[in-house]
């Protein structure tokens, strides 16, 4: 039998989207605050945003298999169980390094995903310009293997430097920049160098010892140091870098010496925040849990990184998650302090999935009516309550209630809230709600309007203190 709660008609436990610290990310009490002003009001803005459009895209689109991870042979156990083109080991990494020659998305179209991006209440873009198999998104001068390289057919393309066309799309339409770069590459030789002691045998670090081979190693760190420095110096602004492969950091043997690079790009872009992941220490200005969630607010700087399906980069067989949870996923880490970034996949072909446009705009329309009780909010104690979730603007509150499909709305509905507030406001709908006080909160009572229409994903309800 369904029970009565907080005012609503709750069916059955529904399964959570995300689970809450089931993946390691750096904690809070290593968080290391910057001392230059500029970064700390930029980590305020960055609090403010809540909402950010991630993107892994490449030439292993095609495929629809997990993005470089093949290639490493320590992951193979769990990055090759999809792999069924009928080869392994030193073949299965030939052909996957030869993607770029039939990667072509000639049906490319930076200003549709721009546009749509603004629709669904998105404020930033974070976007792979290269993942750790080493292909570069931009034009860069450091390798062939890139996007505009010559073996790659898209190179004569109008939009081929596809870093630039994005970011010049999104700034066009308000949003600021994240780039997405991968510390490890498993393609350049001076990181996996054949014929080293590794042999054939590769994993996600370098093929040899960096001690054992300074010289090596130092061609690295500078091949490194070019690449970012292209893209902070030839793509505009950009407001935040967005550093993978966490193994790559000194305490590993693997120091790419990240500060002087960072501090030579800040001399260019001095707003830069950097979430040099999982490695803590002063480049680390924001947390980035992976596919879940803290199990309580932060006070820092978060954003947890959650795919729009089930995997980061395009699955044919994708299953992708509702509207309703995409905007209660939003809901419950926006109460705990943190950002979404949302993942999706695009084609190979250069579009995007029908199923995540059409839930990139489910979620624009929810956030075009409560996107008050969202965006610039800070978590307001205690953050959870049954199905209310609450945040704070000032001395506005919020109350965010999650309904799910299977309920219907009573008359009124109670809200949890300690103290009496002197008006509350139903967001998008009424205002000035009738109040009483009751044994578990303040029950408010629901325009009819509101009861009788199809449920929503969510109600937000202004709280006046």
């Amino acid at each position: 039998m369904p029970s009565l709660k907080g005012g609503i008609v709750v069916g059955e436990a529904q399964e959570p989207v995300v689970h809450e610290g089931v993946h390691n990310y750096s904690s809070e009490q290593d968080w290391v605050e910057p001392q230059e002003p500029l970064l700390r009001d930029r980590l305020e803005w960055f609090k403010d945003q809540k909402l950010g459009l991630m993107m892994h895209w490449g030439p292993y689109s095609q495929l629809g298999v997990v993005e470089s991870w093949a290639l490493s042979d320590g992951d193979a156990d769990w990055a090759r169980d999809c792999i069924d083109w009928g080869v392994e080991g030193e073949e299965l990494k030939r052909e996957y390094f030869d993607l770029n020659r039939t990667f072509n998305p000639i049906r490319f179209q930076p200003q549709r995903w721009a546009e749509l991006a603004a629709e669904g209440g998105f404020k930033y873009l974070n976007f792979t310009t290269k993942h750790h198999d080493g292909f570069c998104m931009w034009d860069t001068h450091t390798t062939d293997y890139r996007i505009t390289g010559p073996e790659t057919p898209f190179h004569r393309h109008k939009y081929a430097d596809i870093c630039r066309e994005l970011f010049d799309a999104f700034r066009e339409q308000g949003l600021a920049i994240s780039a997405y770069f991968s510390k490890a590459d498993w393609h350049t030789p001076s990181y996996w160098a054949p014929g080293m002691e590794r042999g054939s045998q590769m994993w996600r670090g370098p093929s040899y010892d960096p001690q054992r081979y300074p010289w090596l190693w130092e061609q690295f760190v500078q091949f490194t140091h070019r690449q970012i420095m292209e893209l902070m110096t030839r793509y505009g602004r950009i407001d935040m870098l967005w550093l993978d492969a966490g193994w790559v950091n000194a305490a590993q043997g693997q120091d790419i010496r990240l500060g002087e690079v960072v501090e030579q790009a800040r001399r260019v872009q001095p707003w830069l925040l950097t979430a040099d992941r999982t490695v803590g220490g002063p480049y680390e200005n924001l947390i980035t849990p992976e596919q879940t969630l803290p199990e309580r607010p932060l006070y820092v700087p978060w954003e947890s990184c959650i795919t729009m399906g089930t995997s980061f980069s395009f699955n044919y067989d994708d299953r992708y998650k509702s509207v309703r949870q995409l905007v209660h996923l939003l809901v419950e880490i926006v109460a705990k302090g943190g950002n979404l970034a949302l993942n999706v996949g695009p084609q190979p072909d250069g579009r995007l999935p029908a199923p995540a446009i059409e839930r990139m705009k489910g979620l624009g329309k929810w956030l075009s009516v409560n996107g008050e009780a969202i965006y610039g909010t800070r978590v307001w104690e205690p953050y959870a309550a049954g199905a209310v979730r609450f945040t704070r603007k000032g001395e506005v509150g919020y109350a965010i209630v999650l309904c799910q499909e299977d309920e219907r709305l009573q008359e009124e509905l109670v809200l949890p809230l300690a103290t009496e507030p002197t008006a509350v406001d139903l967001i998008g709908s009424a205002d000035d709600l009738e109040v009483r006080r009751c044994e578990d909160g303040y029950a408010v009572r629901l325009p009819e309007a509101v009861r009788v229409g199809e449920m929503p994903e969510a109600l937000a309800f202004r709280i006046r203190r």
